[in-house]
Order: structure tokens, then C-alpha cells, then sequence
């Protein structure tokens, strides 16, 4: 079967043949249960929009799309109801907001009105929005259904503008604000975004909505889990290769995408269908679709330590907490799918933060190189692999002379004379290389600033910026940092790194 590339609308992907993963069990239960008004956060390109077409297809009674799928052996009515969907994630409103967004929703409650054979009235949007819903109750003599999909991508185009941003803001909370005035007439309602505004923001007035971002039970209602995988693209694993090493890197690169206090994680699919698609080439399409200038802002802004992003802790109540001009990095890193779930303490309630994976985590550093380190885009590359094979069989000095053209040249504001920023570059620098490594490494007596993990060397790392490399490494003796390391069968490498002020680069080593 043909692979969806870039396919967001159900009946396409059904009637010409294309690959679906079958999601309408999850979505049978969701249109049965309790509730009738839900949002769903989850990243861009996670395929919500994609479950918005699903949803509309299922209740306009379309039942010659679902036939073979889970929801066609269910009990369901099939009934035709008034559906009016609005997307709003095609344009950018980061310069006419608010006109823009007008012509957007116009556009959308016209082509329903005209579906419909309705009149089109109101004076606003919400009012059109209002009676549109209440006309198709009354000449069809059933209840509405509303599907919202990117509901808040207006909000993020203009985050960085909080004069248009208010603007937009207080135009949708009246526009959201119609689907509970319009409880009558409503039949189920389903918004999707990437961020979870607060609800004494943008959902102030929508009480009667039902979250199921975090749910367990539809926490892999978008994305692909290891299961799915197996059973729906045989035929293109069995190309690429049917082993348990290939198993374990894809794995390990495009899943790990994690969505409730359960253990369940998912597959992102738009780089998984991409990887199918260039027969098993591990390229971090998801990351590369869209860059996270906006978070290396907040990090900037918020003096962030990167370091720190990895098994990070924070209550569920974080997760949505973004009100209008209060935007904390965290939750945000998590909506939009750099920092995933990694753990769950049901004493404490906490919800352990990590990269889900080694596209998200390289490329991410990658980024955060560009941003600050001194060696130019088309040379990362080649650096890293080089410093790769050089960790690989031992050779720490070519590693560490590697490292320099990582540090030329970096702005003085972004590399002052503190320790930790020289330790901020090699921690992006190492995380860029894809292999196990970690910096701050608690031990009973210290905090060993970095070890790195190959297949038959171990790499425990102490740095100075206000002292001598044999200071640095006098430490790792002195502390035993290393002691935890033997046994394993692998060489241990210690290495102690003196950073020079003046040329604000390594200057000695010894190991």
C-alpha cells in the first residue's frame, strides 16, 4: 500500500489506497463515553488533523470508509449529523492577526453554510459561529458536531508580539467562548492544539470542556506504537531489514514519545513514514520540518540551563500552564515535543521530562550549536564524526582537539568567564555525537562533570576554567569519580580539561 505522505484527510487515504493505522476502536470509545465537548494536545505533525477528518468522516455517517476497521463491528448508529470543521493551521497570522484569522473562519463557516444550503449571518465571527450551529440544529433536527483542528495556532504565531497576541487572544476566547452557550445544540465538539492554554485564559469560559491529553486510555490515539508498526508495515521493515539491531535504532531514533502516567510510548509518524519512504535512511524529518527558534528564545529569555532539561520533574498541573503573557519554557518544550514523559511517581504525583528520543535529542543540540557554538553549520558534521570514531577506539587526544573549533569564535555575552558555559558547549557538542553521555554525574563524595559511554571505552571528564588540567584530574583521583566504572570490561579514560580564559578555549589536557 501506498504510504500517506503529507495525506491529512481520511476519505483520501481510504478510497485511494493509502496505509492506515487503525485508530477507530480509541476513537469509538472517545464518541461513547462520557463527555461531549474534548481537547487533545499533542506535537505538530503527530496527526491530528488527520483524527479531525476520522472524526468528521464517522459522524456524517460515511460507514463505506470504515469498512474492515475496528469500528465497523461495533455498536454504532451510523446517523448523519451536521458537521462544521475549521482548521486552522494554513496560514500565518504573525502580521494581520486578526484579519487574517477573520478570513480564515469566514472562509471555513461560509463553505459549511454553503454545504448545508444555510444562510450565512452574523456580524462577527462568533455570531456567525453561534447561529450556524443553532440554524443546522433546528433544519436538520439534530445536534451539531464541531471539530476544531490548531485551535491555538494563531496564539503561537504571535507570541512574540503581545500587543497582537492580547488582540487574537480576546477574539477567540469570545469565539471559543460559543460552544458553551451553544450546549443545546451540540452533539460532541473536538479542539486540537499543540499548547494547553490555562483555563482563566483562553478557555475561561469553556467549563464544560474535557482534556484527554494526559488520559491513559487515548494516549496513543495519535502516533504509532510498536505493535501498530509490526502489523502494518511488514513489507517494509522485511526491505529494509528484519533485525533486531535495525528494530532497536528505530526505536531508538524516531520513537519514545510518551502521553500519560502509563508506560505506552508511540512512534512519531510523519518520520517514521518518511524513513519508510527513503527505504530505512535514519534522518530526523520530524525535527527538520520545523526549527525551535521560539524555544532557544524562552531558554535565552528564562536563562535556562539545557543541562538540566534531562529527567526533569514537574505535576500534571504544569502541563498546561501557559496563561497569556506568564509562558513558562517547560511546558512548552513538552506540548511541542522536544521533552517527553519518561517516568511517572504515582507518591510524589510527578512526571519525569526527557528528550524521547535520539532525533529530537541530536537534533536539538545541532540547533543549539548553531546558536552558540563558533564551528560553522557545514563543518558540524564532519567534526562530529570524526570526534565519533575517535571515542570509538580510544584516541582521547584527537577527541579533545576536535572540540576546539566548537569554541572559536563564540560571542563573549553567550561564553562569559564562568566554568558552566564552557561546560554548556561540550555538553550540546557531545550530545550532537548520538552516544550515550552525561554531564554532572553524582557520585557519593562529588559531581563529576562529564562521562561518556562507548562500546569499549568509558570517558570520565573534569573540567577548569580556574585551575590546572592536572588539577582536573588530581579531582577524578582524589574522588574515585571513575570507581564506578571498573569491572565493566571497558577501558577507563580520565581526562582532565583546562579551559584558557584569554582565548576563551581549551588550552591544556592530560590524560
Amino acid at each position: 500500500m501506498k504510504l500517506p505522505l503529507g495525506i491529512q484527510t481520511f476519505s483520501t487515504i481510504r478510497e485511494d489506497g493509502y496505509h492506515y493505522v487503525d485508530k477507530t476502536a480509541r476513537i469509538h470509545e472517545l464518541a461513547t463515553g462520557s463527555g461531549y465537548v474534548f481537547f487533545l494536545s499533542r506535537p505538530r505533525r503527530f496527526g491530528k488533523s488527520l483524527l479531525c477528518s476520522t472524526l468528521g468522516a464517522l459522524f456524517e455517517g460515511r460507514r463505506e470508509l470504515f469498512k474492515g476497521l475496528a469500528i465497523d463491528s461495533l455498536t454504532w448508529e451510523w446517523k448523519k449529523y451536521p458537521v462544521i470543521h475549521i482548521a486552522l493551521n494554513a496560514d500565518n497570522y504573525s502580521e494581520d492577526g486578526v484579519a487574517v484569522l477573520e478570513v480564515v473562519v469566514n472562509s471555513s463557516l461560509k463553505l459549511c453554510a454553503e454545504k448545508y444550503e444555510m444562510s450565512f449571518d452574523g456580524s462577527t465571527i462568533a455570531d456567525r459561529f453561534r447561529l450556524l450551529i443553532a440554524n443546522l440544529h433546528k433544519k436538520y433536527n439534530e445536534k451539531v458536531v464541531v471539530i476544531i483542528d490548531e485551535y491555538d495556532k494563531p496564539l503561537l504565531d504571535t507570541l512574540n508580539k503581545k500587543e497582537l497576541h492580547n488582540t487574537i487572544r480576546n477574539a477567540l476566547k469570545g469565539f471559543y467562548g460559543v460552544l458553551k452557550s451553544s450546549d443545546e445544540h451540540l452533539k460532541f465538539a473536538f479542539l486540537t492544539g499543540v499548547t494547553k492554554f490555562s483555563k482563566v485564559s483562553i478557555f475561561s469560559d469553556l467549563n464544560n470542556l474535557t482534556d484527554i491529553s494526559l488520559d491513559p486510555r487515548y494516549t496513543d490515539i495519535c502516533g504509532i506504537t510498536q505493535k501498530e508498526l509490526e502489523e502494518n508495515f511488514k513489507e517494509e521493515i522485511d526491505s529494509i531489514g528484519n533485525t533486531k539491531e535495525y528494530f532497536a535504532r528505530l526505536k531508538q531514533f524516531y520513537n519514545g514519545y510518551r502521553f500519560s502516567k502509563e508506560p505506552l510510548t508511540v512512534y512519531n509518524p510523519f518520520g517514521l513514514l518518511h524513513h519508510f519512504n527513503s527505504k530505512g535512511e535514519f534522518i530526523p524529518y520530524w525535527f527538520a520540518s520545523g526549527t525551535p527558534t521560539f524555544l532557544i528564545k524562552l531558554i535565552e529569555q528564562q536563562k535556562i540551563d539545557v543541562t538540566t532539561l534531562e529527567k526533569m520533574e514537574m505535576p500534571a498541573s504544569a502541563f498546561d500552564d501557559y496563561q497569556g503573557n506568564d509562558i513558562r519554557a517547560i511546558p512548552v518544550f513538552y506540548q511541542s515535543g522536544y521533552l517527553t514523559i519518561v517516568g511517572y511517581d504515582a507518591e510524589s504525583m510527578l512526571y519525569t521530562l526527557d528528550y524521547p528520543n535520539d532525533e529530537v535529542r541530536t537534533g536539538f543540540a545541532s540547533f543549539l550549536s548553531a546558536q552558540y557554538s563558533g564551528a560553522m553549520p557545514e563543518m558540524q558534521a564532519s567534526l562530529v564524526n570524526k570526534m565519533h570514531k575517535m571515542l570509538a577506539v580510544g584516541n582521547a587526544d584527537g577527541f579533545v582537539e576536535a572540540l576546539k573549533p566548537f569554541y572559536n569564535g563564540i560571542p563573549f555575552d553567550i561564553l562569559s568567564r564562568v566554568e558552566h558555559c564552557y561546560q554548556l558547549i561540550f555538553y550540546v557538542i557531545v550530545r550532537m555525537l548520538g552516544i550515550y553521555s552525561r554531564v554532572e554525574v553524582h557520585t557519593a563524595i562529588g559531581s563529576v562533570d562529564a562521562v561518556i559511554e562507548e562500546k569499549d571505552f568509558v570517558y570520565v571528564i573534569e573540567f577548569k576554567l580556574n585551575g590546572t588540567a592536572e588539577e582536573a584530574l588530581a579531582q577524578i583521583e582524589s574522588k574515585d569519580y571513575a570507581l564506578s566504572y571498573n569491572g565493566q570490561g571497558k577501558k577507563v579514560v580520565k581526562l582532565g580539561i583546562e579551559f584558557d580564559k584569554e582565548k576563551r578555549n581549551i588550552g591544556r589536557w592530560v590524560i
